[in-house]
């Protein structure tokens, strides 16, 4: 049974290796392999002659699909080719969290992203990537101006950040390898947002462009909790 490539719950084809099992077995299909594109170049003008900025790989697809490392993917893997029809172990990361988020913290110190309900309580943690020496988050407390799924990015050189000798305003296309991966959480701070990643293995290890970081999965898993008004506090 085909799964969609976008998938965000456990899908349907995935099979436990046995009761209660963190690993199970998925059978790649004919969909997942047509999906993939071209290798992505780094220079954003050559990214906006793009369409879309899919996964450039089957391991790509399927270890965000699965919320793996493409290098554990590798491990449980040994000697797979990707190919249609071919069955390979993926890990199975149970459903989304749900809630009603009414506060976020954004903490630079613990690199983490965490959400809470009315009550206080905790509804998620996000290891997260905050800002960096260069480009500094935003301190105190902004607010959630609204949700874009699959978003553009406008590249603003006079606004943003420099990126190699670009200096012409430049419209991103958008793409789970955008800039701002397959998520944005806007921010009443201008140009600022909580969005996702075209590298999650990076997510915590290296410096944004001021922005908040997460996981392609996590930033969409965050989207559907939040809604316009919710505090985001920056601390640390």
């Amino acid at each position: 049974m085909a799964c969609p490539p976008t998938a965000r719950s456990i899908p349907t084809c995935w099979r436990p290796s046995k009761p209660a099992s963190v690993i199970g077995a998925y059978t790649i299909t004919a969909e997942d392999v047509s999906a993939i594109v071209a290798p992505i170049p780094n220079d954003y003008a050559e990214k906006a002659l793009r369409d879309f900025l899919g996964y450039t790989s089957v391991r790509e697809e399927l270890g965000e699909r699965f919320h793996m490392d493409v290098d554990l993917l590798d491990a449980l893997n040994p000697g797979a080719t990707y190919t249609a029809g071919e069955d390979v172990l993926v890990a199975a990361f149970g459903p989304d969290r749900t809630g009603e988020v009414a506060r976020i913290e954004a903490d630079k110190t613990l690199r983490q992203v965490r959400a809470y309900a009315a009550d206080g309580s905790l509804l998620a943690a996000y290891p997260a990537t905050i800002g960096s020496e260069d480009n500094p988050s935003p301190s105190g407390v902004h607010v959630v101006e609204g949700v874009a799924p699959m978003p553009n990015y406008t590249y603003n050189p006079k606004i943003n950040f420099q990126q190699g000798d670009n200096t012409e305003v430049l419209t991103i296309p958008p793409g789970p390898n955008g800039p701002v991966g397959s998520m944005w959480i806007d921010l009443s701070e201008p140009t600022f947002g909580i969005h996702g990643t075209p590298e999650p293995a990076l997510i915590d290890k290296t410096g944004s462009h001021g922005c908040v970081r997460l996981t392609n999965w996590d930033a969409e898993e965050l989207s559907k909790m939040v809604k316009p008004g919710n505090e985001v506090a920056f601390i640390g």
